[in-house]
C-alpha cells in the first residue's frame, strides 16, 4: 500500500495539476536513514561537532566528582555512584540540544529548499535529523560510563545497558521539543539560548548532584516532580542495583507522551516553514 507523502501541488492560472511524488511508508523509512547518515558525514567533516558530547562528560565528572564529592558524600568513590548517572543525563539531554540548533542553521542556509526540488519525503531530512543525533548521545554515554568506570566505579553490567537505551530513549523524544523550536524561531543562536535556559534549571534543580533533603522545602517540592529526577533516579537503580522499578516506568512514560505531543506538531510546523 502506498502512502502520499506530499500534497498534490495545484497552479491557479490553469487550473491543473502537477503530478505528485508518490513515496511509500518505506522509502520513507529509507530515506530517512539516508538523511540520517547525511548527519553522520557532517560529523565526519566537521569533527568539532563532537567536542561537547567528548569534553563535556570529561570535564564535568572531573569537576564535580573530585570538588564536591568530599563534601557531599564523605569520600569520591562514595559519591561516584551519585554523580555518574547525574553527570550523564545532564550530558545527554543537553547534547539533544543540537537537534534545533542544527535544524535551523540548514534551514537558514537553504539545504531543505533544496531537499524539496528530489523526489523523496518531506519528511525524511526531519527525521534523517533525529536519527543522526541519537549517535552523538551513544559517544555522550559511553564516554561518561568509561570515565566513572576509570574512576573506580563499578556499575552493574546489565544495568549499564539498560541505562543507556533508556537515557537515549528519552534524549531522542527530548530532541523533539528542540526541533520544534528550529522550526519556529528566527535564528539557530536563539534556539540554544532559549533551550540552555531551560535545561539549566531542570538539571541544577534535580537529584542529579545533591540529595533532595538538603535543599529548602520549596525547591524539594519542585524537584521530587521533575522529569530529570526520575530519570537520574531510574539511572541510579539500573547502574547501581540492575534494579527496574518506577522510575523507570515514568521515565518512559513521560517520554512517549512527549513524542507523542511534539512530534506532530514538529512535522506540522517543519512542513509549514521548511
Amino acid at each position: 500500500m502506498t502512502t502520499l507523502i506530499d500534497k498534490p501541488i495545484t497552479t491557479a492560472p490553469t487550473n491543473t495539476t502537477v503530478p505528485v511524488r508518490s513515496v511509500s511508508v518505506a522509502d520513507a523509512v529509507r530515506q530517512s536513514f539516508t538523511m540520517g547518515y547525511r548527519g553522520l558525514l557532517k560529523i565526519r567533516h566537521n569533527p568539532e561537532q563532537l567536542f561537547d558530547v567528548v569534553l563535556q562528560p570529561i570535564i564535568f565528572t572531573l569537576m564535580f566528582t573530585y570538588i564536591f564529592g568530599g563534601a557531599l558524600a564523605g569520600s569520591v568513590h562514595d559519591y561516584l555512584p551519585i554523580i555518574i548517572p547525574g553527570i550523564l543525563v545532564q550530558t545527554v539531554i543537553v547534547t539533544s540540544i543540537v537537534t534545533g540548533t542544527q535544524l535551523r542553521e540548514d534551514m537558514d542556509k537553504g539545504v531543505f529548499d533544496r531537499f524539496r526540488s528530489l523526489p523523496i519525503a518531506r519528511i525524511s531530512p526531519l527525521a534523517g535529523a533525529l536519527l543522526a543525533d541519537v549517535v552523538r548521545y551513544l559517544i555522550a554515554t559511553v564516554i561518561t560510563f568509561v570515565v566513572g568506570i576509570a574512576m573506580g566505579w563499578r556499575p552493574d553490567a546489565l544495568g549499564v545497558l539498560g541505562a543507556t537505551l533508556l537515557v537515549i530513549t528519552c534524549s531522542f523524544a527530548v530532541s523533539w521539543i528542540f526541533a520544534f523550536m528550529g522550526t519556529i524561531m528566527k535564528k539557530a543562536s536563539a534556539v540554544q539560548g532559549i533551550s540552555m535556559l531551560i535545561l539549566f534549571p531542570l538539571t541544577f534543580m534535580s537529584n542529579a548532584f545533591v540529595q533532595p533533603e538538603t535543599m529548602p522545602g520549596w525547591m524539594q517540592s519542585f524537584v521530587n516532580v521533575n522529569p530529570i529526577s526520575h530519570l537520574v533516579s531510574a539511572v541510579r537503580e539500573l547502574t547501581n542495583n540492575g534494579h527496574i522499578g518506577m522510575h523507570v516506568v515514568w521515565s518512559l512514560v513521560g517520554a512517549a507522551i512527549i513524542i507523542a505531543i511534539m512530534a506532530p506538531l514538529t512535522v506540522k510546523s517543519y512542513m509549514r516553514n521548511a
